[in-house]
């Protein structure tokens, strides 16, 4: 009889900062591994404070060559968008359409429209390095968050593009999250032994969360808080230069930039432990 293995992740709590609407696939895959999640979110999706630039652009998609999504969270808010002006997929036919990366590709795909480009790397930098030669002379939609990375704009523009950038949804900090995430750091007995980052806004919203009471690099002497005992798991390069420039380090990050890149990561860093 053979003994059976604890999941590599059993024993571990883990503090999920997503947002409320797209924390399940990552809390259910790593709950799946044996992690205690933890939910407190350090991002909420808001809608825009006027739907007028991107109604605009929406009703005039016969301008445009180029529409390109960088996440979720744009996606479902550009087609829905285009659901309440009545107009349908027929309408972004003639578009050829790129996305970041396989999550904000499927969910392009799942609404019925065709991507022609995902990027080897889901960052901004490689979006334009995957356009190089497709955009000159073109005019390009760019449908985003409120505050987001000039990259894609900035670099298309200077290949020869015309590029309009529209606010699709903005993201705040949810005050109601601050409570919580101070308490639970105070508990031994709750606080994680991981904090896991998916956006640069998550780990600049943790921070203004926390307020003066983050932890950095320079606090890491055997008598600094605690919470020093916590590791920060990172999705990618991005995510990890902002919590560096915030003074966090980053003990993970994933080597793919994507939910399931993550969680590989995470185990990974327990094999052996």
């Amino acid at each position: 009889m053979t003994d059976k293995k604890d999941p590599p992740l059993a024993g571990l709590r883990i503090l999920v900062g997503r947002a409320r609407q797209q924390a399940s696939a990552l809390s259910s895959g790593l709950r799946e591994l044996g992690a205690d999640v933890i939910e407190i979110p350090f991002i909420e999706i808001r809608k825009p404070r006027s739907y007028q630039p991107l109604d605009s652009a929406l009703k005039n998609l016969l301008d445009y060559d180029w529409l390109i999504l960088t996440s979720v969270n744009g996606v479902e808010a550009l087609l829905d968008r285009l659901n309440k002006l009545s107009l349908t997929n027929k309408h972004l036919k003639h578009l050829k359409v790129a996305a970041i990366g396989p999550a904000t590709r499927k969910a392009i795909e799942k609404r019925g429209v065709k991507v022609n480009v995902v990027p080897e790397e889901y960052v901004a930098e490689s979006v334009v390095e995957s356009l190089r030669n497709q955009v000159a002379g073109k005019r390009v939609l760019l449908a985003r968050a409120k505050i987001a990375r000039d990259v894609i704009p900035r670099e298309l523009r200077k290949l020869g593009a015309k590029v309009d950038v529209v606010e699709a949804y903005e993201t705040v900090i949810p005050q109601s999250s601050r409570a919580r995430l101070r308490e639970i750091l105070k508990n031994p007995k709750r606080r994680p032994h991981f904090i896991i980052f998916t956006s640069s806004s998550t780990a600049r919203n943790f921070v203004a969360l926390l307020g003066k009471k983050v932890w950095n690099e320079r606090t890491r002497p055997a008598k600094a808080s605690p919470i020093n005992t916590i590791r920060l798991a990172s999705i990618g390069p991005v995510t990890s230069a902002t919590l560096r420039e915030l003074g966090l380090r980053v003990d993970i990050e994933a080597k793919e930039y994507t939910i399931p890149g993550l969680i590989s990561a995470l185990v990974k860093s327990q094999r052996g432990h």
